[in-house]
């Protein structure tokens, strides 16, 4: 080779190289049901509060880069016929068309469209989230919880976030307040695991 164009072979190896380092720092991940949950709360009767979960609990892919957390993404399903409240006929009103109509609309969804590294461990994301067929664009602060190996040796990493939403953004008007409180505060608990 001609040594005149070794600065540009130079060049444009080490932007080759860079990019294949850079996809390779992309972690793709698979959303451990078992381990993860999705659980909820909300007022009642301006008194207590009512928990409840998911049992199925959520699945889905995470996309996580280490070394530039805004590359990460999420795309996470919850089975709504899953829902649990400890009562079974509070669970059937709730599975009703007057709450999340499962028959209708039997999964929750939330995919990423953008994130914002906070923090060492902790970032903004923002998505669609979809509850009973309407999508909303909402931002939770989601915190990467650690990274450990399973009993199988693989790669296992957490995240978490707790935010809050209004159920009558999502069509869900049925007993307002007082009887029960439109915020709904959520907590999701991710355990995914390296592919």
């Amino acid at each position: 080779m001609n040594r005149r164009y070794w600065p540009l072979y130079a060049l444009v190896l080490t932007a080759a190289v860079a990019g294949t380092a850079s996809v390779a720092c992309a972690d793709d991940l698979k959303i451990d049901p078992v381990h993860s949950f999705v659980i909820f709360s909300v007022h009642h009767l301006q008194a207590g509060y009512v928990y409840g979960t998911f049992e199925a609990g959520p699945s889905g892919n995470i996309s996580y880069d280490k070394s530039d957390p805004e590359k990460t993404s999420f795309d996470v399903h919850v089975d709504v016929d899953s829902l649990h409240t400890h009562n079974g006929n509070r669970d059937k009103d709730l599975k009703g068309p007057d709450f999340f109509n499962v028959k209708q609309f039997p999964e929750l969804t939330f995919k990423s469209a953008s994130v914002k590294k906070t923090g060492d461990t902790t970032m903004d994301v923002t998505g669609d989230l979809t509850v009973r067929g309407v999508t909303k664009s909402v931002t939770v602060s989601m915190e990467m919880t650690g990274e450990g190996k399973g009993m199988r040796g693989e790669t296992r990493v957490g995240f978490q976030t707790d935010f809050t939403i209004k159920r009558s953004d999502f069509g869900m008007i049925a007993d307002p307040a007082p009887i029960i409180g439109d915020e709904v505060r959520i907590i999701v608990a991710l355990e995914a695991v390296k592919q």
